[in-house]
Order: C-alpha cells, then structure tokens, then sequence
C-alpha cells in the first residue's frame, strides 16, 4: 500500500501533453519550459512534429504517443503505417507509448516482435480502454506488466462515473513507483490529481486549456492544486457536481489549506449518485488514510445531501437542499452557505432586506435557500424561474408567491438575485429596473463580467458579482467544514479581477478576515 502521508520534498514530475499544432509553436514550448518536467507529444492529433524544433525550445525529456480510436485516440491506420512511426520516435524521443495488447503483439509474416527494437527504458505501456465496473483490472494490469518497461499507464473510460473511485483503489494498493493510473473522462479528473500523492511518478496536463473531457491544463495542475510539490495528506474535500465544471474553488480553498498548514486536498467530483459516490470513495479512508472529510454539494446533489444529513441548519430544512456537507466518522452535518452570504453581501453594501422586496431568478437549491432567509430577514420576496411547473413548486414548498420569467419585471424590486448558472446571456432584463436596485448575481466569468453585471453597471446600478460571492463563499464554507478562518487576504489574490463591496453603512459583524 502507497500511503499519501507524503515526505519532505518529494514532488511528481509534470507531463505537458501537447493536443494542438499551437502547443508547439516556439513561444508556447519555452513558457512551458518553466513549467513541465516533460512534453508529450499526440502524434495521433498533432502529427509528426520535428524533434530537433522540441529539443531546441523545451529541455526537458520527451514523449511519443500514437493513440488509437480504440483507447480514446483519433490513429486509424494500420500496422503498416503504426509499426515505422513508432520505431521512428523511439530514435529521437526518450519515451515511446505502447498500447497494451496490440503493440506487444508478434507482427504478421515478419514474426518481428516490434518491442525488440525499443529499448525498455524508452518504453511506456499503456492501456486507456473501457471498462465496466473495474473487475478486470487487475488482470489487465498485470498482463502489462508482464512486458519490461520504464513506465505503465493504465487510464480506462468508465461507463459509470462513480466508479472511478476504483482507480485511486487500485494504485494506492499496488505499491510501485513506475505506474500512474487514474480514470479517463470528466468523471476521472479528480482521480488524475490526486495518482501523485498514491504513488504515481507523474501528473499529466494539456499543454493548452483545460479540455472537455476533464483533463486540466498543466498550468492549473500548479495554479489549482499546488503541484508538482506533495506535501502529507490527511483527507480530501471537494466539490460534489453533476457536471464538470471549471470553477474557481479548488484554486481558492487549496490555497487556504497550504496557508494554515492543513493536510488536505480539495478536488472536483463529477457525481451521477451522491450516496453511491460516498459509498465508493470511502475505502479510500481506510486504505490509503485519505477519509473524504467534506463536500460542496451543487445541482442536483442537494437534496440528496439533505437525506444524507443526520443533522441540518434550521435554514437548510426551510429550503430542502444543503450545499455543504461535512463527513466525520460517525455524523454527516449538512448546511447551507447561499442564504448566509447573500445576506452578509447585502449587509455590507447597507442594505435591511426587511420590508423590502425582493426577486430571485432561478428555484433551484440555491435559490430556495437565499429566498428563504430574505423572506426571515423580513423581505417580501417573489419566485421567477423559465420553467413554470418547477417555479410553482418551489413556491409551494416555502409559501411565496412565483412569477414565470417571460412575466417578470425587475421593476419595483430593491433586491435582485441572480440563482441561476447562465452566464452567457443577461437572464432578465434590467432597464427597467429602479435605479436603487441591487442586483447580486451567483454565477461568475473568469475573463470577464458577465453579461447580466455588464448590464446592470451601465445601468448604474449596485452589484454583487459572482466572484465576490464565490469568495465569501468559500470563507463560510471552510469554516463549518475545518473549523478555520480562510486567509482572505491571501486568497483574494488568486481573483484579480473582484471589485470589493461597497463599504457598508453599519458595522460588519464578520471577523477581520472578512472580504
């Protein structure tokens, strides 16, 4: 067993793997050089690029891959055309990927087994196949090995994606150095940060952005998770999604804990089935002494998360979603975080929500939540959502009165809050809005304003944009999780682009670490 309580100074090599012809344009080769250990280049997708230009720019070593349609790459030739290119990479590159079976195989008529001609330190077999729930692979793992290689990468697609949890399993049990293995897909990139610290030798990351199927960029390997550096973990935290997502709170919490020293990583879940996930994860507790300590729960995970609770805020109950939940041994307490920053947010630009009304756009968990405390704070406060059946729901649900979107005015509201991740496209209109509104929106741009808060600062009206949210957020969130305060100071560094809150007009009952 691989245990992740790490050691002092011990650090995974970075791998920069270049998809696009633009990943190997001078000028990308040297910032990469100051980033990446190695650079591996798809050849399956970039085509055959000449080494003397890589070795030129970029000084570290070098990676030949030719990934065929079968293990997720775009090769579809045949022998005849893989066999030459292959052997040609193993003259002028220091790796050459090899797919298990098909390239350990005997060739044809020649009987010429095509691994003589690679030596085993330039050899890194790899499977990155389909499995169903990960019986087999074991099996396959040691049918790989059976080969002599410098590496083994063992990267399979899995129809269901709670079972990813299956490969961290796998590699914190197999004990080795020289393999890295991890789930291939949106579903497997927690799993593909977190290998170094099982005993992986290397983290992988697109030279370019990060991609569609879950890989992350290289550079938000260092930007998000700390990496190459493994400092000893105790626990994991994440983010319990239904979708990928490219958010900004792994960068920010994992910050924090490097700040305050604490043992742990916090990582993105994309999550079919909360309680299947959290039965799944959980022998990581046991085995590899890395129990999953807490979560942020997103859409549609909260009220699962309510279920799973064995204890909730009162406000949590009210609105029938949580969005935190922290995970001790033996209790689950779960909370909401949306209403209490809302309110803090409109607190420290001056404004009682009491006898005020207010509109909030979007009835999901979120939602439900930031319209349940206006409403205790003494609001009068109005549902609107695109979809009527789920609006008049959730109006039922907490006894307020709903308006279909198509019918809504922001015209004699005081408040406004955007509970909606649409981020592409003004969701309401805002011209006709009163000049005295506020407009405090939850999704947020990394680039950019969006849409909504360009709108509504031409209009002149005061916001609360998504990024200072996301901030306040991640404070409350990491107090009920850890017990501790977040360094604000140092952790709003990592968002450049937050406009503070207007200064409020009454004291702030926040500690000073308050944004």
């Amino acid at each position: 067993m691989v245990s992740a309580n790490g050691s002092a100074g011990r650090r995974a090599r970075l791998v920069a793997v270049a998809t696009t012809p633009a990943d190997l344009s001078t000028a990308r080769l040297q910032t990469l050089n100051d980033i990446a250990d190695d650079l591996e280049v798809r050849a399956d997708l970039v085509g055959d690029p000449d080494p003397r230009h890589l070795r030129r720019h970029f000084t570290g070593s070098l990676t030949y891959t030719l990934r065929t349609r079968g293990q997720g790459g775009a090769f579809e030739g045949g022998p005849a055309e893989r066999r030459p290119r292959l052997l040609g990479a193993a003259a002028q590159y220091d790796l050459v990927d090899l797919e298990w079976p098909d390239d350990l195989q005997w060739s044809g008529d020649l009987m010429c087994h095509q691994l003589s001609a690679i030596p085993v330190p330039r050899r890194r077999i790899s499977w990155q196949g389909t499995t169903d729930g990960g019986a087999d692979l074991p099996g396959r793992f040691a049918a790989m090995t059976a080969e002599p290689a410098a590496l083994y990468l063992l990267a399979p697609r899995f129809a269901d994606p709670d079972s990813a949890a299956v490969m961290p399993l796998l590699l914190s049990g197999l004990g080795r150095r020289d393999v890295t293995a991890f789930a291939s897909g949106p579903e497997g990139t927690w799993t593909r940060i977190l290998a170094p610290w099982l005993g992986a030798p290397v983290a992988f990351g697109l030279a370019g952005p990060p991609g569609v199927d879950g890989m992350p960029g290289v550079e938000q390997l260092t930007a998000d998770y700390g990496l190459p550096e493994l400092p000893a973990l105790r626990g994991l935290y994440g983010a319990a999604r239904g979708a990928p997502s490219r958010s900004l709170f792994p960068r920010l919490q994992n910050a924090a804990f490097r700040e305050l020293g604490l043992p742990a990583l916090y990582l993105p879940f994309h999550v079919a089935s909360l309680p299947r996930f959290l039965r799944r994860a959980a022998p990581l507790g046991e085995r590899a002494g890395l129990p999953l300590r807490g979560l942020t729960v997103s859409a549609p995970h909260r009220e699962d998360a309510l279920d799973l609770a064995d204890t909730t805020s009162p406000l949590a109950r009210s609105s029938g979603a949580v969005n935190v939940l922290r995970l001790d041994a033996a209790h689950h307490y779960g909370d909401d975080t949306d209403s209490a920053v809302a309110l803090r947010a409109l607190a420290r630009m001056g404004i009682d929500p009491a006898g005020r009304t207010a509109a909030v756009i979007g009835c999901g968990g979120a939602g439900r939540s930031i319209a349940v405390a206006l409403h205790r704070a003494g609001a009068q406060v109005t549902l609107v959502n695109r979809d009527p059946i789920r609006g008049r729901k959730a109006a039922e649900l907490l006894g307020l009165p709903f308006v279909p979107l198509a019918e809504f005015s922001a015209q004699g509201h005081l408040v406004l809050v955007h509970a909606t991740p649409l981020v592409e496209r003004v969701p309401f209109p805002v011209a006709d809005a009163d000049p005295d509104a506020v407009v405090l929106e939850l999704a947020y741009r990394g680039d950019a304003p969006t849409p909504l808060m360009a709108a509504a600062r031409a209009r002149g009206l005061r916001t609360v944009d998504g990024l200072e949210v996301l901030l306040l957020e991640a404070q409350e969130q990491l107090r009920i999780l850890t017990g501790r305060q977040l360094p604000v100071a140092s952790v709003r560094k990592l968002l450049p682009s937050v406009r503070p809150l207007l200064p409020s007009t009454r004291p702030d009952p926040a500690s000073e670490e308050a944004p």
